[in-house]
């Protein structure tokens, strides 16, 4: 059946991909290219689509309701939603290749699609960013100048861009089963940096992880920083899942922490920002009786184990995955109003390739159980966190983020908490939410990417040499 094949040309393949097997490391340019017959397949899928039955007032102060907020996407995406148009405009905006890697999988090579944009600017140094997980490199191509072309290059470093999308996301190949998925894919993102000649580069994740233990693009970026110190010079990290340190394993750490604490005083790297956002996230948690509303469904669950219950149904169904991506950014706790072109379009990324991967990449991640590598020299970083303060309302929010608004927030974790496990360079404490980051606030991304080339490249030239991209 064409529909389950997911990966199949008459999805979402580009014509000009040639079908022969390409070589090891080998890259290719890409460009989308969905079938007319898929589309239509896809137009009728939404025209049958049947939503659940509602029951007056049942748990409804408990329960999100997505039908006030579907319905109206539903429509758009059959009556006014034109994917041509949109794949034109994505191909023109980011220059798209995909880098093979073999493999002992029958099916062939795993294929890992990316954007590399080059700077203009010769003091440019590469940059490796990771979109946040579930969404596909594409949906952040509007990016790129941020980072590539600086109004003053000579004040804000610019960058050589290179992001991916993580193996199974967007249109990138799945790993065979049974392969260390955090291992895998930060070999993989390595090969591809040197490949494009890059030997010696900076690596940013994009905050916004929808899971407590930080994400996948998490875990990828800190094994990169772990295993390959000699290319991956240092990295930026944004809301990383740190801890408080304890006296056993971080002795020097665990006073500094426990002075600033004790004393209610800016000490040891701690800030009245810091103390104060801890005293926060203590009263928030006293006001809060344990929910049991909350069910292991899904990918915000336990039920992360398992991701073909899912992947079933939502390769089946393109309303389906729409209601997965609005629990997405709901469970982001944006403070931006998303249009209805934002997110039918963040969809339509993930459903042309296919979702499973997805789930798969998730449950992988999960199992992983991958924390911090124990290492003889500590990893350059930069490290971001967000206050969660009333410093960030931009825009008014919608009902549904309202609703999220009043769940609670990823506990604040200090910067200082980092130096367990990292030689920390630079610092950033963001106002207000982190939402959508790498959508409503890439210059945070770009301004502790920035200060982590800043602090390297005082002390190693290596960054200074002249870079020639392969592509």
């Amino acid at each position: 059946m064409p529909v389950s094949e997911s990966r199949s040309p008459t999805m979402a393949q580009s014509a000009a991909e040639p079908a022969n097997a390409a070589a090891d490391g080998e890259i290719r340019e890409y460009k989308i290219h969905a079938s007319t017959k898929y589309l239509e397949l896809t137009r009728q899928k939404l025209e049958l689509a049947r939503l659940p039955r509602e029951i007056p007032d049942a748990n409804s102060r408990s329960w999100w309701n997505p039908k006030p907020s579907l319905e109206p996407l539903i429509d758009y995406w059959l009556e006014q939603f034109r994917w041509k148009e949109h794949e034109r405009e994505i191909n023109q905006a980011v220059p798209q290749f995909k880098i093979s890697f073999q493999t002992s999988a029958p099916e062939g090579p795993t294929r890992i699609h990316f954007i590399h944009a080059r700077s203009r600017h010769p003091n440019a140094v590469p940059l490796l960013l990771i979109p946040p997980f579930p969404f596909s490199n594409l949906s952040f191509r509007h990016i790129t100048d941020t980072f590539t072309d600086p109004s003053d290059a000579t004040a804000d470093q610019p960058f050589h861009l290179v992001m991916p999308s993580l193996p199974g996301l967007g249109f990138s190949d799945s790993l065979p089963d049974g392969t260390p998925v955090i291992p895998k894919t930060s070999e993989m993102l390595d090969t591809l940096m040197k490949r494009l000649g890059y030997g010696h580069y900076l690596a940013t994740n994009a905050g916004s992880s929808i899971t407590p233990d930080g994400g996948v693009d998490w875990k990828v970026i800190n094994h990169l920083a772990a295993t390959y110190p000699d290319s991956c010079l240092g990295v930026h990290l944004i809301s990383p899942p740190l801890k408080a340190p304890k006296a056993l394993k971080s002795p020097v750490e665990w006073t500094k922490w426990t002075l600033a604490k004790t004393l209610q005083t800016p000490i040891g790297g701690y800030t009245k920002e810091d103390l104060a956002a801890l005293q926060k996230n203590e009263r928030e948690g006293a006001k809060k009786t344990p929910s049991t509303n909350i069910l292991p469904l899904g990918p915000f669950g336990g039920g992360a184990h398992d991701p073909n219950t899912l992947a079933y149904a939502l390769c089946d169904s393109p309303t389906g995955l729409l209601v997965f991506f609005l629990a997405v950014f709901r469970a982001l706790d944006s403070e931006k109003e998303y249009t209805s072109l934002d997110l039918v379009t963040t969809t339509k990324l993930t459903w042309l390739p296919g979702p499973e991967g997805t789930l798969r990449l998730l449950a992988d991640s999960y199992l992983s159980g991958e924390e911090y590598a124990k290492l003889s020299r500590k990893p350059k970083a930069s490290i971001t966190v967000f206050l969660a303060d009333d410093g960030a309302g931009q825009n008014g929010s919608s009902s549904a983020q309202q609703n999220a608004s009043s769940r609670s927030a990823s506990p604040y974790a200090c910067p200082s908490w980092g130096k367990q496990h990292y030689d920390v360079v630079w610092t950033g404490r963001a106002r207000g939410k982190q939402g959508l980051l790498a959508w409503e606030r890439p210059q945070v991304i770009a301004e502790g990417a920035r200060n982590l080339a800043k602090a390297l490249m005082a002390v190693d030239k290596r960054l200074q040499a002249p870079v020639n991209g392969a592509v």
